[in-house]
């Protein structure tokens, strides 16, 4: 019989195998429990994401096959694993009263030496050359996404998360989640405070987004807010970044690069961008693009604050205007944050095809768009808007723009757009020619 802490990992199931968990003893032992019990028959819901101590009674131990063992399950520094039967073992939970806590502290030490790990920068600067690699990260959580469901081609259910990371390397770097257990593990944590160090997880390049990213996958363990020297430097970076706003700096240094403009080629009209949105089959993955259109509705005479918003200088979240205050990072002192005013404007898009409406032009992009900062358009007087906004009005625009799936957004389609500039007479004529001779080709 022995006590054991679970290490909480990415599911690894089939047919007749409840999840493979990582398991540690007080001797700091690493072993890989496999259930054999037939599908649907014994469920072990306390391994979900539990902080929990088993008492494991009769487990068969085997020896484990070093290179086809690790090719689909976590690499642990055991050479056994414990094969549990439903005929013959028994798991049991321990109680808070009968919970040796000396246990629990193994939940927060990563399963890999706690130096070998990538920064996000270093992954990020290594691009392609890291394309498919199997590494371990240590970061702390920028965002959580909300999970993801869709249908497969072949009529599967599926669910997809994204959570951003930053180091001090880093502001902005995706992990994807694509299994319930990682999903659920990921919304426990808090942005801006949580730490992770994940084993095993998968690099790739997005070609698509122009930028490297990390999966999730059947040999991930994720340790949460792991007790390590590595750690307690990131924590630091943590608390120092939100009390002086470096954060905030670095985001927007980097929010202006992190989109390269020159790897957005594909040219839409409104109406083929509504048709592919359309096909899409609900997959949550943005479209980016480029319109040659104008920009049809821009209101920015008539009030400022429709199209002022204040934000915080840590997060960067819209701050209630009532209090003035952010509640997305409220626990932070007041003293040590304060809020800085940015664009945030609602326009049109139109071109030959039809319109896309509400489209987001805020922040730096809107600035460059209207060739003023927020502090000297605040300055202009109603006229002087006025004339601004003619200046923009239904002139032919090369407009890049990001567009994702929002069903509650009044067109269906959130549209950010990423530069506004006036046209090339030539190109956007050669590109409008195309477009109606690929109109007739269909």
């Amino acid at each position: 019989m022995k006590a054991v802490t679970m290490k909480t990992m990415h599911t690894a199931t089939s047919s007749h195998f409840v999840p493979i968990k990582c398991l540690e003893d007080s001797c700091g032992t690493l072993a890989i429990m496999r259930a054999v019990w037939p599908d649907n028959v014994f469920r072990m819901k306390a391994f979900s994401r539990s902080c929990c101590t088993f008492t494991i009674e009769n487990p068969l131990v085997q020896s484990k096959d070093g290179e086809k063992e690790e090719k689909f399950n976590p690499i642990t520094p055991s050479c056994y694993k414990l094969l549990i039967s439903e005929n013959h073992s028994v798991v049991k939970t321990s109680s808070c009263y009968e919970m040796d806590t000396k246990l629990l502290s193994l939940l927060h030490l990563p399963v890999k030496d706690p130096q070998d790990y990538y920064s996000l920068g270093d992954i990020t600067a290594n691009g392609q050359s890291l394309d498919g690699r199997i590494l371990n990260v240590l970061a702390a959580v920028m965002s959580v996404g909300e999970p993801k469901y869709f249908i497969t081609s072949d009529k599967r259910k599926g669910q997809r998360c994204e959570v951003k990371l930053y180091d001090e390397t880093e502001m902005s770097f995706p992990i994807i989640c694509w299994d319930n257990e990682s999903i659920q593990l990921a919304q426990s944590w808090i942005p801006r405070e949580t730490v992770i160090f994940a084993s095993d997880v998968r690099v790739n390049f997005d070609k698509f987004r122009n930028c490297m990213t990390a999966t999730v996958i059947s040999k991930t363990i994720i340790t949460t807010n792991p007790e390590t020297a590595e750690a307690n430097v990131l924590f630091s970076f943590i608390r120092e970044s939100a009390q002086t706003g470096a954060l905030h700096d670095k985001m927007e240094e980097q929010s202006k690069e992190s989109i390269n403009l020159e790897t957005i080629v594909d040219v839409y009209t409104v109406k083929q961008l509504k048709e592919k949105a359309l096909q899409s089959d609900g997959k949550p993955e943005p479209v980016f693009g480029i319109i040659y259109g104008y920009i049809s509705m821009l209101d920015i005479d008539d009030n400022v604050s429709k199209v002022i918003r204040n934000r915080c200088s840590v997060c960067r979240f819209v701050v209630n205007e009532m209090s003035n205050t952010c509640t997305f990072c409220g626990d932070i002192s007041s003293d040590s944050k304060s809020t800085f005013v940015s664009f945030d404007i609602l326009v049109d898009l139109t071109d030959h095809t039809g319109t896309l409406y509400s489209c987001y032009l805020s922040d730096c992009v809107a600035e460059e768009t209207l060739g003023c900062t927020v502090q000297e358009f605040l300055t202009l007087a109603e006229d002087k808007r006025t004339a601004l906004k003619w200046q923009l009005l239904l002139e032919r625009s090369k407009i890049y723009f990001k567009i994702t799936l929002s069903p509650n957004w009044r067109s269906g389609l959130k549209a950010n757009i990423l530069s506004c500039k006036l046209a090339n007479p030539i190109e956007a004529s050669q590109s409008l020619l195309g477009k109606k001779l690929q109109h007739v080709a269909w």
